[in-house]
C-alpha cells in the first residue's frame, strides 16, 4: 500500500486540502457568477478540475480550480456566444463544448511536449496579458459592487459609468465595502481564516439580518451535478471559428497559469513538477467540467500555497480541495443562494488588483523602450478589445523588434550570435589557472549573444543544477551586447534563488546596455554590491582569491 500512498502524509493533506477547499469557496462562486454562467458553474469547474486535476497533473501539491484569468476569458466567450444565439441556453452547446476542446488541446500539449515551448512567452507579453486581465475583473465589477447587472464589456462599462451614480443600491454599496475592508484587514489580526471566506459570511450575515433589498446569487441546484453531453450538438457551422479561437486561448492561458504555479510549488517544496503530465491533468479536469457545466480552470496559486503551509505534501491534498467543495455544493447550496452579488464583487475586486502586474509598471520607464512598448499594447488590447488578439499580437511584435534590434546590433559591429548555450563548460584561456585551482568552489557561466526572453527558460534550469559546495558564481557578459526585460527578470530570479543557497553571484564584463538595465531596476547595488561587478574577469578572480584563501 505504501508504495501508492504513504500515510505519513495524511494528516498534512487532509489539512492541506480543507484549508484550501475553504480559500476556494467564495472565488468558486464568485468567478461562476463572473463568468456569466452562474454561482454554481463556478462550484462544478472547481469540484472537476480540483479533484481530476489533482489526480491526474504533474504536482503533488496543486489545488486546481477556475482562476481570473481563465473566468476573463470565459466570461468573453459567454458575451460572444449569447450575441450569436440570443439566449444562455441556446449558447450552451457553444460554450462547454468551447470548454471541452480546451481541454483536449491541453492533453495534446502534453502529449507533445509543448510545455516545453510555453515557458518561451515574453515576459511584456504575459505582463500585459495578465495586468489586462485584472482591470477586467475590476472594471467588470464596478456595477455588481452597486447592486446592477454589469455590462458585457469593459469599453460599455466605461461609457455606462454615470448610470451608476443614479441608478445605484446604496445597501449594495456597503456591502460590497465592507466585504472588501473585511478582506485586508482580517489578515492583519489573524491569518489562521481565509479572509475571503470572513468576508463572504460577516458581509452575508450583515445584508441578510438587516433585509436589506439587494441582489443576491439566487438558487444554486441542490444534488450532483448533471451530464450536458445533450447541448453539445448540433452546433451552427458559424460558431466553428468562435470555438477554435477561444479553446486555444484557454488552453494556452490555462497551461502557463498552471506552471507557473507549478513552478511555485517547486520552489516551496523543493521538488520538481512533471509539466507534460501537469498539462495533461488539467486537460482531463477541464474536459469533466466541461461535462458537468462547470467553467475552466487552472492551477490556483493561492489555494497551492495555502495547500503547502497547511501540510498538503501529495496529490490527495489536492483532490480533497476538490472534495470538499463537492460537499458543500450537497449540503450547503441552500444557504449560498442568499450570498449578496455584491459581496462577490467585493472578493473579486482585490483578486483583480492581485493579478495587476505592479512590477512591470513600476520598470516600465527603466526597461528597453521596444519591451515597455510591448507591454502597454498588450494591456490595452487585453483590456478593451480581444484576449485573443493580444497574444497573438504581442508575441509576434515581441519578436519582431528583438529581430529589429540584433539587426542594429550587427550594423554597428556587435557581435550578436546565436543563444544557444553557456559557450560550453569549458574554461576560456585566461581562465585556466583559476579554474583549475578554485573549480570545486567556484562555477563560471559564459553568456553569449543577446539575453532575451526565448534563453530565459533554459537559464534558469542551468543555474539550478549548480554543485552544493559553491560558494559563488561568475557570471561573465562580455560577449552579452543587449538584455530585454525577460531577461533581467530571469537573472533577478537566480540571484533570488542563489541567495537563499549562500552563493555569491558576481557580474564580469558588463557592456553599456546590460549594465544600464541591471542599474535601472536597482539589481545593481540592492541584489548584487557594487563590489561584485567587475569589468573585467581578473577583478573578479583577485578578489575572490581574497576571500577564498
Amino acid at each position: 500500500m505504501k508504495k501508492f500512498y504513504d500515510f505519513k502524509n495524511f494528516k498534512g493533506d487532509l489539512t492541506g486540502g480543507l484549508v484550501a477547499g475553504v480559500v476556494a469557496l467564495p472565488l468558486a462562486l464568485a468567478f461562476g457568477v463572473q463568468s456569466g454562467m452562474g454561482a454554481a458553474a463556478g462550484l462544478y469547474g472547481a469540484i472537476a478540475v480540483g479533484i481530476f486535476a489533482a489526480l491526474f497533473g504533474g504536482t503533488d501539491t496543486q489545488a486546481s480550480g477556475p482562476t481570473g484569468p481563465m473566468t476573463v476569458v470565459a466570461a468573453a466567450l459567454v458575451a460572444t456566444a449569447l450575441e450569436l444565439n440570443g439566449s444562455l441556453e441556446n449558447a450552451m452547446g457553444v460554450i462547454l463544448l468551447t470548454f471541452l476542446l480546451g481541454g483536449l488541446i491541453q492533453i495534446i500539449f502534453g502529449l507533445l511536449n509543448i510545455a516545453g515551448y510555453v515557458r518561451y512567452f515574453p515576459y511584456p507579453v504575459i505582463s500585459g496579458f495578465m495586468s489586462g486581465v485584472g482591470l477586467i475583473i475590476i472594471i467588470l465589477q464596478l456595477f455588481p459592487l452597486v447592486g446592477l447587472s454589469s455590462p458585457k464589456s469593459t469599453i460599455s462599462v466605461i461609457q455606462e459609468l454615470p448610470r451608476m451614480f443614479t441608478e445605484g443600491n446604496g445597501y449594495a454599496l456597503a456591502l460590497g465595502i465592507l466585504t472588501v475592508i473585511i478582506y485586508y484587514v482580517f489578515p492583519k489580526i489573524t491569518k489562521a481564516i481565509p479572509s475571503a471566506l470572513v468576508a463572504l459570511v460577516v458581509a452575508s450575515l450583515v445584508g441578510y439580518f438587516l433585509q436589506w433589498d439587494v441582489p443576491v446569487i439566487g438558487e444554486i441546484p441542490s444534488g450532483l451535478p448533471s451530464l450536458q453531453t445533450d447541448t453539445f450538438f448540433p452546433v451552427a457551422p458559424e460558431a466553428y471559428v468562435i470555438i477554435a479561437e477561444y479553446a486555444v486561448i484557454l488552453a494556452v492561458l490555462g497551461s502557463i497559469d498552471s506552471l507557473l504555479t507549478s513552478v511555485i510549488a517547486d520552489n516551496m517544496t523543493k521538488t520538481k513538477h512533471n509539466s507534460n503530465r501537469e498539462l495533461i491533468g488539467q486537460g482531463i479536469g477541464n474536459i469533466l467540467a466541461a461535462i458537468i457545466g462547470g467553467i475552466p480552470g487552472a492551477g490556483a496559486t493561492k489555494g497551492t500555497v495555502v495547500n503547502i503551509n497547511a501540510g498538503g505534501r501529495t496529490r490527495l491534498s489536492g483532490a480533497l480541495h476538490g472534495v470538499f467543495l463537492l460537499t458543500v455544493l450537497l449540503g450547503l447550496g441552500t444557504l449560498a443562494a442568499h450570498i449578496p452579488l455584491a459581496v462577490l464583487a467585493g472578493l473579486l475586486i482585490p483578486i483583480g488588483f492581485k493579478i495587476i502586474d505592479f512590477k512591470g509598471f513600476k520598470h516600465l520607464r527603466a526597461v528597453p523602450r521596444a519591451d515597455a512598448v510591448v507591454l502597454l499594447i498588450v494591456l490595452l488590447i487585453t483590456t478593451f478589445g480581444s484576449l485573443i488578439h493580444a497574444v497573438v499580437i504581442g508575441v509576434a511584435l515581441a519578436s519582431l523588434l528583438f529581430m529589429k534590434k540584433s539587426s542594429d546590433l550587427a550594423r554597428k559591429g556587435m557581435d550578436v550570435g546565436p543563444v544557444s548555450d553557456f559557450d560550453g563548460a569549458k574554461p576560456w584561456q585566461d581562465e585556466t589557472e583559476f579554474y583549475e585551482k578554485y573549480k570545486d568552489k567556484v562555477i563560471i557561466k559564459h553568456l553569449y549573444g543577446p539575453f532575451f526572453f526565448g534563453f530565459t527558460s533554459y537559464f534558469k534550469d542551468e543555474i539550478k543544477n549548480l554543485g552544493k559546495d559553491v560558494e559563488a558564481l561568475i557570471i561573465r557578459m562580455d560577449r552579452v551586447p543587449y538584455i530585454d526585460q525577460s531577461g533581467l527578470y530571469a537573472l533577478e530570479d537566480a540571484i533570488l534563488v542563489l541567495r537563499t543557497q549562500d552563493i555569491e553571484v558576481i557580474f564580469a564584463g558588463l557592456q553599456e546596455q546590460p549594465l544600464n538595465q541591471l542599474q535601472s531596476i536597482n539589481m545593481i547595488p540592492d541584489l548584487v554590491p557594487a563590489q561584485d561587478v567587475f569589468p573585467k574577469i581578473d577583478g573578479a578572480f583577485i578578489y575572490l582569491k581574497s576571500k577564498l584563501e
